[in-house]
């Protein structure tokens, strides 16, 4: 589903991302875990081209994009929309409920009728747990119910690959549990999903690749019970010691 050869991105002088090369499957999980500055948002975002990468080449479901030279608008929108992206902010409209949230991109972006868009945008939110909160606007709706609102509105636009960056990070501790569910659900319906995560008993339990980065490289990859139990690597040891 993604290949990802010699993926490169300088912010001037700095040099986040040194060269990432990276398969992953249809269906399958990988989450992406490392300390603070390694790299893993902005190789996020360079998937869906929120950060145009300065150097390599992405491929999303058989679409090709190199960075050796620029990119016309049209490509990057056409291949945006292979990924559906949820942030650490939930960024919904707060003049709209979250139903109407959840129909904005189809309606707009793909001119999918009303209807058909409302129809699709309920079955959504029940499947988040949200069917009872359809009307309520975000300022009625918690962290967490603002958070699934949003993993609803990335579905509605029927992406090929979900990205998450650290959808966690903003909510309170009892908040996490609905979230993690929402993305578990996805997750066993077979949806290919790229997580960065401090979440480690999700990376745990639903991963099926952790990839450890520093210092805008991958160190170290493996299944969970690789990395969290045999790491190879002093450096992710000496990481994992630190947050568990």
């Amino acid at each position: 589903m993604i290949n990802i050869t010699n993926l490169h991105k300088s912010f001037d002088d700095l040099h986040v991302l040194r060269g990432i090369d990276l398969n992953i499957e249809q269906g399958k999980v990988v989450v992406l875990i490392g300390p603070s500055g390694s790299g893993k948002t902005t190789f996020l975002r360079c998937l869906n081209l929120l950060e145009l990468p300065t150097n390599g080449k992405i491929i999303i479901d058989n679409q090709e994009v190199s960075f050796e030279k620029n990119l016309p608008k049209q490509k990057i929108t056409s291949f945006r929309s292979l990924t559906g992206m949820v942030f650490q902010s939930y960024n919904l409209f707060p003049h709209k409920t979250a139903l109407e949230n959840v129909m904005e991109g189809p309606v707009i972006v793909k001119g999918v009728p009303k209807q058909k868009a409302k129809e699709r945008a309920v079955s959504l939110l029940q499947k988040v747990g949200l069917g009872d909160k359809v009307n309520f606007y975000p300022f009625q709706l918690s962290g967490g119910q603002q958070q699934r609102v949003g993993i609803a509105r990335a579905m509605a636009m029927d992406p090929k690959v979900m990205l998450f960056d650290e959808p966690t990070s903003a909510l309170d501790p009892e908040l996490v549990g609905d979230v993690l569910k929402a993305m578990k659900d996805l997750a066993k319906e077979g949806m290919t999903m790229v997580v960065v995560t401090h979440e480690m008993r999700f990376a745990r339990e639903v991963a099926d690749e952790v990839i450890f980065m520093d210092q805008g490289v991958i160190m170290e990859r493996g299944t969970p019970e690789e990395i969290f139990q045999k790491p190879k690597e002093e450096r992710t040891r000496r990481f994992l010691n630190m947050i568990q």
